[in-house]
């Protein structure tokens, strides 16, 4: 669905480049499907640049976040579709982070094949909706996620 305006190409490689972020917080949550199915390891390819920033440059999960917010976001000179879908990968993100801490708490009292369950679920699901969002990306067309979109909606509303 194309609701503003139209996307260049630009846009839409921007667009689908930001969703690797939420791709890599996720491979925390996959550590067991890659024990089970190493072919698995070849998604963590197009995450090596990625991969590499985050260990060279301290904090860089918040200062990527803030910079994704303060200069792509919040700039109205950019298009609708490239914001959107930057606000629709940080909510991802924020959603792994929530989920992480609510894991975290429950990994305490709750082991074995109930976690591992739980954490199969956790990266399929964020997989399965990113590469959704990507082709939708490359497309040209919105990615609509319940309740995500919605929220992103809401932040970038023109």
């Amino acid at each position: 669905m194309t609701r503003l305006g139209s996307s260049d190409w630009k846009d839409k490689l921007f667009s689908t480049l930001v969703y690797l972020i939420p791709l890599y917080y996720v491979l925390e949550f996959g550590g067991f499907l890659f024990n089970q199915f190493p072919f698995l390891r070849l998604i963590t390819i197009p995450l090596i640049p990625l991969i590499y920033l985050y260990s060279l440059i301290p904090f860089a999960r918040f200062i990527i976040f803030i910079a994704l917010f303060a200069l792509v976001i919040r700039n109205s000179n950019l298009s609708h579709f490239l914001r959107y879908n930057a606000m629709q990968a940080i909510l991802i993100d924020i959603l792994l982070i929530l989920v992480n801490l609510i894991v975290g708490i429950l990994a305490g009292g709750i082991g074995g094949l109930f976690m591992e369950t739980l954490y199969n679920m956790i990266f399929l699901g964020t997989l399965v909706a990113c590469v959704y969002c990507m082709f939708q990306s490359v497309t040209g067309k919105y990615a609509e996620l319940p309740g995500i979109s919605e929220a992103a909606y809401s932040q970038v509303p023109f």
